[in-house]
């Protein structure tokens, strides 16, 4: 008797322990959560003119997350040619996206026109990661003037802002049916509603963004695993905006710059490059780097890989020739995409404005070369 009240003893104060540990790690990894979510780094730049917000362009975004910034720079000389806008931050698990959005904007000068930079296109995205995959919540970039840490968050909406998914994601303007998951996929839900699901609430304040903008290009920034076959890429929308990626294709081929131009599918709905073009005026184009902490071959998954690009399984992959690219550093990922936006740019004042009259090109200054970035490191030109 004596002993079987020991053992209830025993496995009573066991149970408190364990009961307590569990409650330790809900407290400890749920204040980790709560303080990813609420970091909220402020971005800026010296040559910002005005910073409007996505509630501007959809009311119902107001005191949400996804209440994003828009950073405005308008020409020195004159603000009424054309204009672009540098989209970020679409994926956050696509690190060189918000970075050359960053650079841009920290960096650039406009001198006639005006250029839009969005650097946290789903910020609900920046507040979590994707468990499954055991990626870093931050990586660093070094800088001269220390340390930049910046966020490594998921490729879609988080559930706390989104849920559930429906069984099957139906693309309203369109009809097609997609996977469940792309419901909480930014670039599957342009042209967006007005008060539709928080993503498609989001896809609708850029696109208005355009609209009562008309704003003349659009560039979506992403990042793609080596295998996949659309890699190094300009997708462009059908018609004009192919015309002038192939333009860019030619003089990026020029300086040495692989890259390749695919038209932007029909069969394929919600995509910024092919809803943009139908919904609006703009010349829309996306561009994609080689990145192998988006594959699956890859190993243990660190912030180094985010940085260098570096991993056995990848290297062995491309001596067998398999991968459609190489796997490249951060500092070569910005580097291509910076270089891409400035073609785009020199490509569209080539076509529409070749005996150069006066604000009728898009003139922006003050960014590094491709040769910059690739010899100093994108730390150089961060503040």
């Amino acid at each position: 008797m004596r002993n079987l009240l020991e053992n209830k003893r025993t496995n009573l104060i066991i149970t408190l322990l364990l009961v307590l540990g569990s409650l330790v790690v809900v407290w400890v990894t749920g204040k980790q959560y709560y303080d990813f979510r609420h970091d909220d780094y402020q971005f800026s730049g010296p040559n910002v003119t005005r910073v409007e917000k996505f509630s501007d362009y959809n009311p119902n975004l107001i005191n949400t997350i996804g209440d994003s910034d828009i950073f405005v720079i308008e020409g020195s000389v004159s603000s009424n040619g054309p204009s672009l806008l540098i989209l970020g931050g679409t994926h956050p698990n696509e690190p060189s996206g918000q970075l050359t959005s960053v650079l841009f904007l920290e960096n650039l000068e406009v001198e006639v026109g005006t250029v839009y930079i969005i650097t946290e296109a789903n910020r609900s995205a920046y507040s979590a990661t994707n468990p499954q995959e055991g990626s870093p919540m931050y990586y660093d970039i070094p800088t001269d003037n220390g340390v930049r840490t910046f966020k490594y968050g998921s490729r879609a909406t988080s559930f706390v802002d989104q849920w559930p998914n429906p069984d099957i994601f139906v693309h309203p303007a369109s009809g097609q049916k997609l996977s469940n998951q792309d419901t909480r996929n930014l670039n599957r839900s342009y042209p967006g509603r007005i008060d539709g699901y928080y993503t498609e609430r989001v896809a609708y304040a850029i696109t208005q963004l355009i609209i009562q903008n008309d704003i003349t290009m659009t560039i979506d920034l992403h990042e793609a695993s080596p295998e996949y076959m659309t890699n190094n890429a300009i997708v462009a929308h059908p018609g004009a905006a192919m015309n002038i990626a192939s333009h860019a294709y030619l003089y990026l081929e020029l300086a040495g710059i692989t890259i390749k131009t695919e038209t932007s599918p029909s069969n394929l709905r919600g995509l910024s490059h092919r809803e943009l073009g139908l919904y609006t005026d703009t010349l829309a184009f996306l561009c994609e780097t080689s990145n192998a902490s988006q594959g699956r071959i890859h190993g243990i998954f660190t912030e180094d890989l985010i940085v260098s690009g570096e991993d056995k399984f990848y290297q062995k992959a491309e001596e067998l020739g398999l991968l459609a690219a190489r796997p490249t550093t951060i500092h070569e990922r910005v580097a291509r995409h910076m270089a891409t936006i400035i073609q785009i740019v020199d490509s569209y004042n080539a076509i529409y404005n070749p005996t150069n009259q006066d604000n009728q090109s898009l003139i922006i200054q003050n960014m590094p070369s491709y040769s910059d970035v690739m010899t100093n490191g994108i730390g150089k030109y961060l503040q």
